[in-house]
């Protein structure tokens, strides 16, 4: 078996101390404003602008390289048109049926429910494919790893782009979702794994009142001076 083609790394940009504090600190203050937003502008969005996003996405890392990633950008009336009547009759028959009582309760503070006007209105959608494999030479099959990670990263960095690029986003995911395969026309290994909503908000848009996790809860250091780790 060969070994690795390896080439220098080039790219990396190491920045002093104070300048990566400053980074890390206004990058974290522009993700904290990130909010997903149910109501949106039709105002048009430069194509460009979600390429770019799209692209920095497409950087992510993925198990052994596969790239097990397709992202359809619609931005036409009548297919998004589409995707919002196939999406509602699933949440119809999500809220009327196929929801546990549970899970309707903890989705009521976010007043969500089957109507989904943004899938029309917002100038663009992201619909995010996960390829369960990959084809190489003479139709073989390649297997991919960790997919479902690899879609996940990528699509945290999409979410990140289009908060970074100034647009609010709101992610997506009526089930099942083989309705967008057929709609988009996209092959038979590749299942939907999202959609992104992104766009201008309304200029009257509201959201939820909701918080964060205390910092407490959501990291722990070890070994910085930090509490130790609890034994078994």
């Amino acid at each position: 078996m060969a070994g690795p083609d390896l080439v220098p790394l080039e790219g990396y940009v190491e920045y002093p101390a104070d300048e990566m504090r400053r980074r890390a600190r206004e990058f974290r203050e522009t993700m904290r404003r990130r909010r997903s937003v149910r109501e949106f502008s039709d105002r048009p969005v430069p194509l460009e602008i979600i390429e770019d996003c799209v692209l920095a996405a497409a950087s992510a890392p993925s198990g052994a390289n596969r790239q097990p990633w397709h992202f359809a950008i619609v931005s036409d009336l009548s297919v998004k048109r589409r995707i919002r009547e196939a999406a509602e009759r699933e949440e119809q028959e999500f809220y009327a049926r196929r929801a546990p009582q549970e899970w309707l309760e903890a989705l009521a503070p976010l007043g969500t429910g089957a109507d989904k006007p943004f899938l029309e209105t917002a100038p663009h959608l992201i619909v995010v494919f996960l390829e369960r494999y990959g084809r190489g030479h003479g139709a073989r099959r390649l297997k991919h790893y960790y997919t479902p990670e690899s879609v996940g990263i990528a699509t945290g960095i999409l979410i990140a782009a289009l908060q970074h690029a100034g647009l609010a986003c709101l992610t997506h995911t009526p089930s099942p979702m083989g309705f967008l395969r057929e709609i988009l026309g996209r092959p038979d290994n590749e299942r939907a794994f999202m959609i992104l909503v992104a766009g201008y908000p309304a200029p009257d848009a509201r959201v939820p009142r909701i918080g964060h996790k205390p910092e407490k809860e959501v990291m722990t250091f070890v070994g910085h001076g930090g509490p130790e780790p609890q034994a078994d």
